[in-house]
């Protein structure tokens, strides 16, 4: 586990070395990553934030501490070719793998899918709410994994080690509100990785 704050400076900061497209030809974008895909990208990360504002996830709950599932892998497999530490997260000293990266980001949304589908259908404190609220991110992964990305990767779900849910509404709900926090931070690498995929950077 690790604060909230701290590791979402962390990304902005590796965010930064994603380089912004210059005045120059743009490639077609890659397959599942312009038009209606690049939407439900953004689309995802702003539903992730409006349900992180408010108050039915976090309902009785103090805690900064977040979960991510494996901190590093789409990290590292999104990152851009460069050699330098940024303090943060060592990049690979490799070239770019574009199949690489829609892989993790693939694996990440079927593990957050299946996880937050999983939790709706146990005890919940604030019901209707939290199904309002979450219901958007399941149907935005389900269409991101078996539109944008069905063609991409094949994964068997019960290799993913999914998040198993208890009988109380408050420890579940605590394990989501962090759960939801790394999300967040993910979420944010994939925008940037889909940015820097559909610039075609990596193909010049």
């Amino acid at each position: 586990f690790a604060n909230f704050n701290d590791v979402a400076s962390c990304v902005l900061l590796l965010s930064l070395s994603w380089r912004t497209s210059e005045a120059l030809p743009v490639p077609a974008p890659s397959p599942g990553t312009g038009g209606q895909c690049a939407d439900f990208y953004k689309m995802l990360l702003l539903n992730i934030s409006k349900a992180l504002d408010s108050i039915y996830l976090s309902d009785g709950i103090q805690s900064e501490k977040i979960e991510m599932r494996n901190t590093g892998e789409t990290v590292l497999a999104c990152a851009p070719t460069l050699t330098q530490n940024l303090g943060c997260v060592t990049q690979r000293n490799s070239s770019f793998s574009e199949s690489e990266c829609l892989k993790n980001i693939k694996k990440d949304l079927l593990y957050y899918h299946a996880a937050i589908a999983s939790y709706l259908t146990g005890p919940l404190k604030n019901g209707p709410e939290e199904i309002r609220l979450l219901s958007p991110i399941v149907e935005i992964t389900k269409n991101l994994t078996e539109v944008c990305l069905s063609c991409n990767f094949f994964f068997k779900i019960e290799t993913l080690r999914l998040q198993v849910w208890g009988n109380e509404s408050y420890n579940n709900r605590l394990e989501m509100n962090k759960m939801m926090k790394g999300f967040h931070i993910r979420a944010i690498t994939i925008n940037r990785a889909i940015g820097y995929i559909s610039s075609g950077d990596h193909r010049k």
